[in-house]
């Protein structure tokens, strides 16, 4: 009976549960589902991983190639986020080209990396407007049930973290490239950037970590990127406004939050490093 109340009347059904100060999966406003990591799970790629937030799962494959540096900065490499949703994470999309909210999320992950400065693309250049090597990062949600920004950054923060890349040389003189696919090194990166998202369904009620269910029924959304130090960047994407109030509050939850991420990373990163050593 509560399954079929929940079907015709979605809005009621919420509003219900926020009425009674619980949220339908049982949660508080401010609690966060669990989350998880799995580093290397694609063994053709040259670091992958996968992260989970509840429902929610994101896996990332990173593949490095060589190729001449834009004009623009012959000085750098450069990296490719691309988000896929495929009708296998949710039946609220389609075969056929990226959906516009696909690229929307691409595009607000490459800008999350540049605000972050998470990667240095100067590390990424191999010889001045000659060579570099560019990072492919595609992010696959396999289930989607909100957050899905949040999995993709914390899918790629991990990635990035374990990525090696065989040591390269240019010949200057001949023109040439020699790659030492045996001799791989580890990738720099700066920062390891957390991505944090509230829902807001008005000037007093904030919640976080929302479900699928809970973003498409809010009236607004707000997502944080904090680094170890500061935030990298404010992303929210039209909707009400949200208060003073709730916005110190979101930015003290995140705080919190993105220092239990990246111990849950760094945990499964010493994990995988202790397997492979067995090996």
């Amino acid at each position: 009976m509560d399954s079929q109340y929940k079907i015709i009347h979605p809005v009621k059904y919420l509003q219900d549960h926020l009425a009674q100060e619980v949220r339908p999966d049982g949660r508080q406003f401010l609690s966060f589902r669990p989350i998880s990591v799995n580093i290397s799970s694609i063994t053709h790629a040259d670091s992958s991983s996968i992260f989970k937030i509840g429902g929610t799962t994101v896996v990332c494959g990173i593949k490095a190639e060589l190729a001449e540096p834009k004009i623009e900065s012959p000085e750098c490499g450069y990296i490719i986020p691309n988000v896929e949703l495929s009708p296998l994470c949710s039946p609220k999309f389609r075969p056929g080209p990226p959906s516009d909210q696909a690229q929307i999320i691409s595009k607000t992950i490459e800008n999350i990396l540049r605000n972050s400065a998470t990667v240095d693309l100067k590390d990424l250049c191999i010889h001045k407007g000659k060579i570099a090597w560019v990072l492919y990062c595609d992010l696959l949600c396999i289930n989607y049930d909100g957050s899905v920004i949040d999995a993709c950054i914390g899918a790629l923060s991990a990635a990035l973290s374990t990525l090696t890349l065989p040591e390269t040389l240019y010949n200057e003189a001949t023109g040439n490239t020699t790659v030492h696919s045996m001799k791989r090194i580890q990738f720099p990166i700066k920062t390891l950037p957390v991505s944090i998202t509230f829902a807001i369904f008005d000037d007093q009620l904030l919640i976080a970590d929302p479900t699928d269910e809970e973003e498409s029924l809010c009236l607004g959304r707000l997502t944080i990127v904090m680094d170890e130090e500061k935030i990298c960047c404010i992303h929210k994407p039209g909707g009400i406004p949200i208060s003073h109030d709730l916005f110190l509050k979101s930015l003290m939850k995140s705080k919190h939050r993105a220092e239990l991420v990246r111990r849950v990373i760094h945990t499964a990163i010493s994990s995988a490093k202790q397997e492979e050593s067995r090996q």
